[in-house]
C-alpha cells in the first residue's frame, strides 16, 4: 500500500495549485491535476495479470488471492477484481434496462457460478487476504490483449501487469511483440511461467524466454511458478512443496519490486506535474504584471512572446529528429548494458562451477561465497561505470541535433556509478548446502547397509558346504561390500553438493541480474527522461501557455486602471508567491522522498 504518510503533502500541493488553476481559467490545468491527484490519494497498487489462454492465469490468481475469486473451469469473459475486506464477499455488477449499470451483492459461490452469464460486465471480490491487505488490487483479466482489445484498457489503468505464459514452449514473437506493446502501455512487467509442475524441461525454456527479451530490449523478471503446487502445499501444510511451487518467491518480488517503488513513482510523476503546471501559470500571470505596471510595453511584451512563440513552434517541428535520435540511442544502450552485464555474470556463473567440480563445494563454502560475492560486486561496477559514459554520449548525441538553437546539454544526475553496495542489498546471500550434512550416525548406518548384504549372500552360499552363516568368507565380503558402499555414497553425496552448488550459484546470479536490471535500467530511463523532458518542455510548455500569456497582456492593458490595477498586482504577486512556494516544497520533497 502507498505511504500515505509520503503522499499526503503532495495531495495538499495539488488541491492548493488547484485553486489557482481554477482562479486564471485553465480547465485543461485543472483536468490535469484532477488526474493526478486522484491517482496520487489512491493508496491502492493495480496488478492486472494477462496471458495466454489455458496458461493457468486464473489458478495464479487463486494462489496469489489465498482463496477462490477467478473461475478456473474454462476462462471467464468478464474482468474480476479481488481487493482487501475483513470479510468474504462479492459484487456482481449487470447490465440493467437501458444500459445502466447495477450491483447486486451476492455469495462469493454463486458470483463464481455466474461468471460466464451474459447480462455480467464484471465481478468485484473482497477477501481477508495478506496480499490484498497490504494495498494490492488484482484484476483478473477477460483475456490476452490480442484476443479481447477491452483489456488493454485494464492495462492502461494498471501500475504493473503480471504476464502469464505456461513453461512449456518458449515465448513465440507475437507474444514479444505484444509485451513490447504492454511496456508502452505500463513499463512495470513482471513474466510469469506457469506450470512448471508438468514441464521438466521449464529451466530451459526460462532461458530461452530470457534471450529472447533481452534481444526485444526488455528486461523483464522472468519467474517460475506452478499454482497447483501451491494449492496442494497449502491443503498438506508442505512448506517445502510450497517452495518448489514459485508462489512464495513470485509474492515476495511483487512486494520488493512493485509494492516497494509505489510510492517513488507517485511521487516522481506528482512532482514533475507541479513544476510543470506552476511554469504553466507563472508564465501568464507575469506577461500580465509586466503590462499592468507599465501599459506602455503591451507592444514590446506582445512581440516578444510572438517570437518566443515562433521559436517554440520551430522547436516542436524539430522534435522528430532528435526524438528518433534519442529514442534509437535509448534502445540500444538498454540492450548493450543489458547485454554487458549478463555476459559478466555468465562468465562468473562458468568460473565457479569450474571450480565447483574441482572438488567438494562443502569445503570452504563460505569462503566460497565471500569470493563470489566481491566478484559479483565489480561485475556490477563496471558495467555501471560503462552505462554512465555511454549516457554521457548519448546526450551528447542528442544535443547536436540542436546546434542552432544553442541550448545547453542537460545536467545528468546520476547515482554515483561505484556505490553497488546499496543495489545488492536486498539480493539473498549464497544459499547453504543442506546436503553438506552427514554426521557419523550416517555413515555407521551406510556400512552397515552395504555389509549386511555381502554378509547374508555369501554366508547363505557357504552355508551349503555346511558352514556357519557368520564365517571368514562372509565376514570378509561383509567388510568389503560395507567399504564399497560407503565409497559410493560419499561419491553420490559429493556430486549432490556439487549439483546443489551450482544450482545455489545459478539462483544468486538470477537475483542479482533481477536487481542489477532494474536499476540499471531505472538509470537509463532517468537518462532518457531527461533529455525528453529538457527538449520536449521547452518546446511544448511553452507553446501551451504563450497563448494564455498573450491574452493576459491585452487584458491588462485594456480591463485595468488605478485602483484596480494596484488590487490586480497584489493578487497576482500573491499568486506568483504561492506558486514559488508549491513548487520548492514540492521539489524537496522530489529530493528527499521519507520512503
Amino acid at each position: 500500500m502507498k505511504n500515505p504518510e509520503v503522499l499526503g503533502p503532495l495531495v495538499e500541493l495539488l488541491d492548493q495549485l488547484l485553486e489557482l488553476t481554477h482562479a486564471s481559467g485553465r480547465v485543461d490545468l485543472s483536468g490535469r491535476l484532477g488526474i493526478a491527484r486522484a491517482r496520487l490519494a489512491d493508496p491502492r497498487v493495480r496488478l492486472v495479470v494477462v496471458g495466454e489462454s489455458k496458461s493457468g492465469m486464473s489458478t495464479l490468481v487463486n494462489s496469489l488471492v489465498g482463496t477462490a475469486v477467478s473461475a478456473t473451469e474454462g476462462r471467464s469473459s468478464v474482468p474480476v477484481i479481488a481487493e482487501y475486506g475483513q470479510q468474504a464477499g462479492a459484487v456482481l455488477v449487470k447490465a440493467g434496462p437501458g444500459g445502466v449499470a447495477q450491483r447486486t451483492a451476492v455469495d462469493p459461490r454463486q458470483a463464481l457460478a455466474e461468471l460466464d452469464g451474459g447480462d455480467v460486465i464484471r465481478a468485484e471480490f473482497t477477501q481477508p487476504s495478506p496480499l490484498l491487505a497490504e494495498g494490492f488490487v488484482v484484476l483478473d483479466a477477460p483475456g490476452s490483449p490480442a484476443e479481447t482489445p477491452a483489456t488493454w484498457s485494464l492495462i492502461a489503468a494498471a501500475d504493473a501487469v503480471l504476464y502469464v505464459a505456461d513453461a512449456g514452449v518458449p515465448f513465440t514473437p507475437a507474444q514479444i511483440e505484444q509485451l513490447q506493446r504492454i511496456r508502452q502501455v505500463c513499463p512495470t512487467v513482471v513474466c510469469v511461467l506457469n506450470k512448471i509442475d508438468q514441464y521438466p524441461q521449464w529451466p530451459q525454456v526460462q532461458q530461452h524466454d530470457r534471450t529472447l527479451l533481452d534481444e526485444a530490449g526488455l528486461a523483464f523478471a522472468v519467474a517460475p511458478a506452478s499454482a497447483r503446487l501451491h494449492e496442494h502445499a497449502a491443503a498438506t501444510g508442505d512448506q517445502r512443496l510450497d517452495l518448489e511451487s514459485g508462489v512464495p518467491q513470485l509474492l515476495d518480488h511483487l512486494r520488493s519490486y512493485v509494492l516497494g517503488r509505489a510510492d517513488a513513482v507517485a511521487v516522481e510523476a506528482a512532482v514533475r506535474d507541479i513544476g510543470l503546471i506552476t511554469d504553466h501559470l507563472a508564465l501568464a500571470l507575469r506577461s500580465e504584471a509586466e503590462t499592468l505596471r507599465d501599459p506602455r510595453r503591451l507592444t514590446g511584451i506582445t512581440e516578444q512572446l510572438r517570437r518566443t512563440r515562433e521559436e517554440a513552434e520551430q522547436l516542436r517541428q524539430r522534435t522528430a529528429n532528435w526524438q528518433v535520435t534519442l529514442a534509437d540511442g535509448a534502445g540500444e544502450l538498454m540492450a548493450d548494458t543489458e547485454h554487458d552485464l549478463r555476459h559478466r555474470l555468465r562468465s562468473l556463473i562458468r568460473d565457479a562451477e569450474a571450480d565447483i567440480m574441482k572438488g567438494d563445494p562443502a569445503k570452504g563454502w563460505a569462503d566460497f561465497g565471500a569470493d563470489l560475492d566481491a566478484k559479483i560486486c565489480e561485475a556490477v561496477e563496471e558495467n555501471f561505470v560503462i552505462a554512465h559514459y555511454r549516457s554521457v554520449e548519448l546526450a551528447e548525441q542528442v544535443a547536436a541535433k540542436f546546434p542552432e538553437s544553442g541550448i545547453p546539454t542537460p545536467d545528468l544526475k546520476l547515482d554515483n556509478p561505484g556505490d553497488v553496495g546499496a543495489v545488492l542489498e536486498p539480493v539473498a546471500a549464497l544459499d547453504k548446502l543442506d546436503s553438506a550434512k552427514h554426521g557419523v550416525t550416517q555413515q555407521v548406518l551406510t556400512v552397515l547397509r552395504g555389509s549386511y548384504g555381502g554378509l547374508l549372500m555369501v554366508g547363505l552360499i557357504t552355508s551349503l558346504l555346511h558352514m556357519s552363516l557368520v564365517n571368514w568368507y562372509s565376514g570378509g565380503a561383509a567388510v568389503l561390500l560395507g567399504v564399497n558402499a560407503l565409497w559410493d555414497d560419499r561419491k553420490a553425496r559429493r556430486q549432490r553438493r556439487q549439483a546443489e552448488a551450482k544450482m545455489a550459484v545459478a539462483r544468486l546470479m538470477d537475483d542479482v541480474i533481477f536487481q542489477v536490471s532494474k536499476e540499471s535500467r531505472s538509470r537509463l530511463r532517468t537518462v532518457q527522461r531527461s533529455l525528453r523532458d529538457h527538449f520536449t518542455e521547452i518546446a511544448n510548455s511553452t507553446l501551451r501557455s504563450v497563448d494564455a500569456s498573450l491574452r493576459a497582456a491585452e487584458e491588462a492593458a485594456t480591463l485595468h486602471s488605478g485602483a484596480g490595477r494596484e488590487q490586480r498586482l497584489t493578487e497576482i504577486e500573491r499568486s506568483l508567491v504561492r506558486l514559488r512556494e508549491i513548487r520548492e516544497h514540492a521539489d524537496s520533497i522530489g529530493e528527499n522522498p521519507s520512503y
